[in-house]
This record gives C-alpha cells, sequence and structure tokens, in this order.
C-alpha cells in the first residue's frame, strides 16, 4: 500500500523517525563532497549579515548538519524538524545548537521573526496543493527583504519511497519540482526570485538551488 494521502505528515514523521540514526551516519560527511552547496550557504550567511544579522532558521532540519554548517559561517541559527527521531540525533550531535520540534506547515514563530531561512532538501515530500501554505509561513516569519535559500530535487515525477538510509522500511513520496514551478509558487507567496540553479552533487542527482527575499512591501 501506498501512503496514506490523508496523513502524509504522520507517514513523513514516522518514516524518518525509522531512520534517523542511519540518516545521520550516511549524510554527516556530505558537505565536504559538495562545494557548489557550500559556496551557496556561504552566500547566503553573507547575505543575512549585509542585512544587519539575527535568527536564521533551519526548516526541515534534520539530523541538523546544515544547521551546525551555518553556525560555523556565523549565523545565529536553530533547526526545526517534524520527527522527533531526527531532533534527537542533532541534539546528540550538535549539542551547542537549538533544535526544535515543529511543522513548516504551522510554523510557531512570529511574524517577522526571522533574518534568514533555508529549506535545504526538505519542500521534498510537501504536496503540491500544500507548498503555497507552506511558503506563506516562511513569508510571515521572515523579515522584509530577509533571504530565503531551498534545495529540491529537480523532475516532474513523484515517486513513493519504501525503503532507504541503510533498507529502513519507509513510507512517503518524494517530489520532484522545475525551477519554474517552484519560482511561479515563490513569486505568489510574495518572494523575489534572485538566483537559480541546477547542479549535480552528492546531494542529489539532479538537485536544484534557488535564492529568494521576502518582499520589502
Amino acid at each position: 500500500m501506498g501512503p496514506n494521502t490523508d496523513g502524509w505528515l504522520e507517514d513523513t514523521r514516522a518514516s524518518y523517525d525509522t531512520v534517523a540514526a542511519s540518516y545521520a551516519d550516511l549524510t554527516r560527511h556530505l558537505l565536504d563532497e559538495t562545494p557548489e552547496e557550500r559556496a551557496v550557504l556561504a552566500l547566503f550567511a553573507d547575505l543575512v549579515r549585509a542585512q544587519g544579522g539575527g535568527p536564521v532558521a533551519d526548516v526541515g532540519c534534520g539530523t541538523g548538519r546544515i544547521t551546525a554548517h551555518l553556525r560555523q559561517l556565523g549565523t545565529d541559527v536553530f533547526g526545526i524538524d517534524l520527527s522527533p527521531g531526527m531532533i534527537g540525533m542533532a541534539r546528540r550531535d550538535h549539542p551547542g545548537l537549538r533544535f526544535d520540534l515543529g511543522s513548516m506547515t504551522n510554523l510557531a514563530l512570529a511574524d517577522g521573526s526571522m533574518a534568514g531561512l533555508v529549506a535545504w532538501y526538505s519542500l521534498i515530500h510537501i504536496p503540491d496543493d500544500e507548498i503555497g501554505l507552506v511558503l506563506e509561513h516562511f513569508q510571515r516569519v521572515l523579515r522584509p527583504g530577509g533571504p530565503l535559500l531551498l534545495g529540491f530535487h529537480v523532475g516532474d515525477e513523484s515517486q513513493l519511497m519504501t525503503h532507504g538510509y541503510g533498507g529502513h522500511q519507509m513510507n512517503l513520496r518524494v517530489h520532484r519540482r522545475q525551477h519554474s514551478q517552484m519560482r511561479t509558487w515563490l513569486e505568489d507567496a510574495g518572494f523575489i526570485v534572485e538566483a537559480s540553479r541546477t547542479l549535480t552533487s552528492a546531494e542529489s542527482k539532479l538537485g536544484g538551488i534557488i535564492l529568494a527575499r521576502r518582499q520589502v512591501c
């Protein structure tokens, strides 16, 4: 059976709880193999500083590897994830950082409180009809002009994922999107897209990166 389409959040949470320890082991050093992604993250950190700094949310942080890297780049970053198992691994591996349990579909952050926001390959399980809601939350919590950095898989198909990260059972869908669709969703939510590119790396066989900003007015 495929995932429960009425309970995709529960499927996502349960799947990542199951693979959390293996996921941490298998992805811990991916940034060492992805210089272009490191350069994009460094640019994002520079943009946050240029705007005066402030708190940055890594939404869908998983086991915290991007959160930790952004902290090394000098940002005041914390992580949010749906999965208690992933948050547990993040707190274990990065004990000096803050990690909160939460959902990007109901982001419990104050309006205009974030200097920047990252969603690094964390929109890939959000169904098309929920993307607009998620991006509205991102727009709401970002300061005017605040940068948003997205990583995602490029393509047109949605694939059922039944096993992963060491062969553990999973039950969720991976959605691939084109840059044009992502750009439309972002603009509809009140963002200005400043840069985008497609690349192949250890992060993704065909990965997309978009840098956008919340409109100032």
